[in-house]
């Protein structure tokens, strides 16, 4: 009878270890079954520091996506960190400064969630809340990208800040 408990004990311990948490690969944000990102509020820390910096829900501006390919064509993403430019002032973010977030690639088309800023004038790294978007589909991914990457057209997207990720 105890090992019965035992053996039913360990294919538990096994079966969620298997399964994986969810978010633990992406920094805590649940994954949906085609491996774009879930819902995630806004901190209050990053809403505080946008409403001081002036970057109000809808504000957008233009951004380089990756400060490595910088007016590249066509440029390729990866899974995981990111860093970008912005192209113009963004509140009063001015540009060039940079942009730190995180990319999926795992869904139809690539999605890009920036978590923080850092002016290039001086100043701290701030926290905000902000996503790629290019209307049209244009951040759709190219059908020769390879797992774990995104081959895109542009690589420029308008950055909006948002009060949580959706």
């Amino acid at each position: 009878m105890a090992f019965n408990k035992f053996a039913l004990l360990g294919c538990a311990v096994l079966l969620v270890m298997s399964s994986g948490c969810p978010g633990t690969a992406t920094g805590g944000v649940a994954l949906r079954p085609d491996g774009t990102p879930g819902p995630e509020k806004c901190p209050e820390k990053a809403r505080e520091a946008m409403n001081y910096l002036r970057l109000f829900v809808g504000e957008s501006a233009w951004v380089q996506l990756d400060a490595n390919q910088t007016r590249a064509r066509p440029i390729t993403l990866y899974d995981g960190p990111i860093e970008s430019v912005l192209d113009e002032n963004l509140g009063l973010l001015e540009a060039p400064a940079r942009l730190y977030g995180q990319v999926w690639t795992g869904g139809p088309q690539v999605v890009i969630r920036y978590y923080a800023a850092h002016p290039l004038k001086g100043g701290d790294q701030v926290p905000i809340c902000a996503v790629a978007r290019l209307g049209l589909g244009q951040l759709r991914k190219r059908p020769e990208s390879k797992p774990g990457t995104a081959i895109l057209d542009s690589p420029r997207a308008g950055v909006y800040i948002v009060n949580e990720f959706r």
